[in-house]
């Protein structure tokens, strides 16, 4: 572990051991000593005392994962994979565990906002910390505006129609629902932690139905339609379905996998939970492993009961049309939009604390670092939202070049925070972590198998596809995207803060152990 910071003296405990008299590294801390006195977190500002427990963590770890695919466009996979679907979530699941885990596991060592931000900012250093937490940022904030985007046209296609999905609807619709959502986390952390409660309890309940529905049919009717998928024809007569090879199988692993991300962010409000270190590594494995029972679940009993249906549907939303029963249809598709207004509840949560903790280390503006009576970082909300509204709109709400920023900012985590977390392990931090007791398995082990996992996925990923137009050349805005997005506002943001142009409060961080 790195040597303590000059200045630092030990202190002798009650036994007569002796520790050190700094504390685990934190963030900026300043104000009043009445303000001192109503703080309770790392983060340096007052809190609610209604924190977010095991269970509402268990919560929003699974808000923050399921979203719209699995209710939109669940045949997407099966148009691939065909009757291989439910093995190739499970696999995607085992991914998305494994990277779960090594996430949980790097939470132990800091408790701190931030996430990905944290864990690499304490292993690697300040300058790695702040290329992995903005890219994370942006790349978040870009992810919450596509969820926004996708909630407003789901719900206008819902009540109105194909034709009242337009430019000036989705605007409005997309404005109104940050409103909401900034009302929502301007009531304090206790509201918000009842609406994600409420919201992933309603989201599951929809998805229970489904599968309770889809085995009464099943009862009921004696016919199992699963291996249907392997004799449908399209309209030339071809298999709807192509004949399953590797390659075939890890496409549709790939496309499944992304269903089960969201899990990263879980972290990003630490300080807005109750014993973060401990919660934290119990909570996020619990929520994907809730997750991936109920989508495998969920897509097998949709093969079973009318694949055709789900694979030929021209509803907004696809899991509806797997059934007949009017009733049962209406209660997914109000699932759905209550599953699409969770998420964006929990990115609305996540993403502005990454800002938030960025500025309280006077990485960025100390102005972004202001909350309001009840701790919430308005104005890191304000700008997140900002950028989630902007960026859709500049390019007329088609996510096919700027979502890759997202998928590659995902990757930089996925290996950043495994290496992070070896690193604690051996003790080669630049900044002193948590004193936790070490795991070979969950320090060392999981890490290793999450780098692997990282890299399969990056050498499988389609940079083809998402560099080029669907017609054929090459994705100017994708270049442009990823050309702004990992180099230029970085660096933008990077000087100044090395010039010490953040540093417009004085510093009172204490010296990192």
């Amino acid at each position: 572990m790195a040597a303590s910071s000059a200045g630092s003296t030990p202190s002798a405990s009650a036994d007569g051991s002796s520790t050190p008299a700094t504390t685990p590294d934190q963030p900026t801390r300043g104000g009043t000593p009445q303000d001192a006195a109503n703080r309770d977190d790392t983060s340096g500002r007052k809190t609610s005392r209604a924190k977010f427990g095991l269970a509402s963590i268990v919560l929003l770890t699974i808000n923050g994962i399921i979203g719209s695919g699995i209710f939109l466009s669940p045949g997407a996979v099966m148009k691939v994979a065909g009757t291989w679907t439910p093995l190739v979530y499970v696999i995607a699941g085992v991914f998305a565990a494994v990277l779960a885990v090594t996430f949980a596991a790097a939470a132990r060592w800091t408790s701190e906002n931030g996430a990905a931000f944290a864990y690499t900012r304490v292993a690697f250093g300040d300058d790695v910390g702040f290329y992995v937490g903005l890219t994370r940022f942006v790349g978040a904030a870009i992810a919450w505006g596509v969820m926004a985007t996708a909630v407003v046209t789901t719900v206008l296609t819902v009540f109105g129609g194909h034709e009242a999905v337009t430019t000036t609807n989705i605007t409005i619709g997309f404005v109104l629902l940050m409103v909401v959502l900034l009302a929502i986390n301007l009531a304090g952390t206790r509201i918000t932690k009842v609406v994600n409660n409420i919201s992933t309890i309603g989201k599951v309940a929809a998805l229970v139905l489904t599968i309770v529905a889809g085995l009464v049919v099943l009862a009921m009717t004696g016919d199992n339609h699963f291996s249907d998928l392997t004799h449908l024809e399209g309209p030339d007569g071809s298999p709807l379905v192509p004949s399953m090879d590797t390659t075939a199988f890890v496409g549709a692993m790939l496309a499944a996998f992304y269903a089960f991300t969201g899990f990263e962010g879980a972290g990003s409000a630490a300080s807005e939970m109750e014993d973060p270190a401990r919660n934290l590594p119990r909570a996020i494995p619990i929520g994907v492993a809730v997750v991936i029972v109920v989508y495998v679940a969920v897509v097998s009993v949709a093969m079973m009961i009318n694949p055709t249906g789900v694979l030929e549907s021209k509803d907004a939303v696809v899991l509806a049309s797997a059934f007949d029963n009017s009733i049962v249809r209406d209660l997914i598709v109000l699932g759905a939009l209550v599953s699409m207004f969770g998420i964006n509840v929990a990115a609305s949560f996540n993403t502005p604390r990454i800002f938030d903790a960025m500025s309280r280390r006077r990485m960025l503006p100390a102005a972004a670092s202001r909350t309001s009576q009840r701790g919430v970082p308005v104005v890191a909300f304000v700008v997140t939202a900002v950028l989630a509204i902007v960026v859709p709109m500049a390019f007329g709400y088609s996510m096919r070049g700027i979502m890759v920023i997202s998928s590659v900012t995902r990757f930089v985590q996925f290996v950043m925070v495994p290496l992070a977390l070896i690193l604690c392990f051996l003790g080669r931090t630049r900044h002193r972590p948590n004193d936790v007791k070490r795991s070979v398995v969950l320090d060392v082990v999981f890490p290793i198998m999450s780098i692997a996992a990282s890299v399969f996925l990056m050498v499988e990923f389609d940079w083809r596809g998402e560099f080029s137009n669907p017609g054929g050349g090459l994705n100017l805005w994708a270049v442009a995207a990823m050309i702004v997005g990992y180099v230029v506002l970085p660096a933008a943001l990077y000087l100044p803060w090395k010039l010490g142009v953040y540093d417009d409060t004085p510093k009172q961080l204490p010296k990192d152990r």
